[in-house]
C-alpha cells in the first residue's frame, strides 16, 4: 500500500515547523565488534571441523611406530537469508509536499530499518547461545557444558553453574578458556580477548576492566586481570543483547564468528505507469553464525 495525502496531512499544511520521528540517533555497527565479515557467492556456505592428530605415543625400540588417522569432526552450514523492505509514495502526496522531499526522509527510515534488522539478527547468535532447539555443527547449544569432540572427550564453554558477572566468574572464564582442548583432546593456546556484555552491564564491566586495585573489597591488592593484560581489546556493549546478566568472553580462536555477505545492501526506486506511485525497495543477503564454538565462552547469570 502506498504512503498517501491522508497519512500525511500535517506535512501538507503551511506553517509547519519541524518534523520529528525519523531522525533520532542509532548504533554504531555493533555486530562489527563481534563477527568477522567475508563475501560468498553461494546460496549458502560449510566449514568443516577438522580434527588433527592424538598425543604421540612413545616408541619402544625396534617396535613399528604408530599410525593415527584424521577426521573430519563436523560442518558448520551458512544459509544466506535475503532481507529486504520497501515503500511506495502516490503520486499526489510528491507533488503536493511543501516542505522536504519525501522520498529523501523515508530513504532513511528504510536504511535504519534495515540496519535495525542486521543489529538483530547478529546479537541472536548470543541470544541464542544457551538454547538446546539452536544447535551447533557439533548437535549442541553454541554456549554448553558438553560439546563433543571427535577424540571421546567433552569441552565446555559454560560455566557448571551459571554466575553473574563478577570479579571470581570473571577470571574463572578465562582460566576455563585457557583449558580448552582441540577435537584430539591436545590442550590449545586460547585466550579470552573481549568483553560482550548488553547494557545492564556496563558499569560492573567498567569497575573489573578499568579500576586498577580490585574492584568491591576494601584490600589493596591490584586489580590482576587489569595488570596482567587480561582482554586486550577491553569490553563492547551490544544493545540488541536480551538477557540483561548474560556475559560472553570472545576468544582468539580463528574460525568463530563468521558474517557473510553475499549480496551488499542495494536501493532501487522505479515509478509504476498505471498509479503514477513511486516506489523504493531495500534488499540485501547474508547470515550470520558460528564456525568454532571455542571462540566464545558464555554465561547466563545467576
Amino acid at each position: 500500500m502506498a504512503i498517501s495525502r491522508s497519512q500525511l496531512l500535517k506535512e501538507l499544511e503551511p506553517g509547519l515547523n519541524a518534523l520529528f520521528g525519523l531522525e533520532y540517533d542509532r548504533y554504531d555497527d555493533e555486530q562489527a565488534e563481534i563477527f568477522d565479515e567475508e563475501s560468498s557467492d553461494r546460496a549458502f556456505e560449510e566449514e568443516v571441523m577438522l580434527s588433527g592428530f592424538g598425543q604421540a605415543p612413545v616408541k619402544g625400540e625396534g617396535a613399528a611406530v604408530t599410525y593415527d588417522t584424521a577426521n573430519e569432526a563436523f560442518t558448520a552450514r551458512y544459509t544466506m537469508e535475503t532481507i529486504a523492505l520497501a515503500f511506495a509514495i502516490t503520486e499526489e502526496a510528491v507533488e503536493d509536499n511543501l516542505y522536504d522531499r519525501l522520498s529523501t526522509r523515508y530513504t532513511r527510515a528504510l536504511a535504519r530499518s534495515m540496519a535495525n534488522t542486521k543489529q538483530v539478527k547478529g546479537a541472536n547468535v548470543l541470544n541464542n547461545a544457551f538454547d538446546s532447539n539452536f544447535v551447533m555443527g557439533d548437535g549442541v547449544e553454541l554456549c554448553s557444558t558438553a560439546h563433543p569432540t571427535v577424540g571421546g572427550g567433552n569441552f565446555a564453554n559454560e560455566p557448571a553453574t551459571p554466575a553473574d558477572l563478577n570479579e571470581t566468574s570473571l577470571e574463572q572464564g578465562l582460566i576455563d578458556i585457557s583449558a580448552f582442548i582441540d577435537e584430539r583432546g591436545l590442550k590449545i593456546a586460547l585466550r579470552g580477548m573481549k568483553l560482550i556484555i548488553p547494557p545492564q552491564l556496563q558499569f560492573v564491566a567498567e569497575r573489573l576492566l578499568a579500576s586498577n586495585l580490585r574492584p568491591g573489597t576494601a584490600d589493596n591488592d591490584i586489580n590482576a586481570t587489569k595488570s596482567m593484560g587480561m582482554l586486550p581489546d577491553g569490553y563492547v556493549v551490544n544493545h540488541f543483547l536480551n538477557d540483561a546478566d548474560a556475559w560472553f568472553l570472545k576468544t582468539d580462536c580463528p574460525n568463530g564468528f563468521k558474517h557473510f555477505v553475499r549480496t551488499p545492501i542495494r536501493t532501487t526506486m522505479e515509478g509504476d505507469f498505471e498509479t503514477g506511485n513511486v516506489r523504493y525497495k531495500a534488499r540485501e543477503r547474508y547470515t550470520f553464525g558460528v564456525s568454532d564454538p571455542r571462540c566464545v565462552y558464555g554465561s547466563p547469570g545467576a
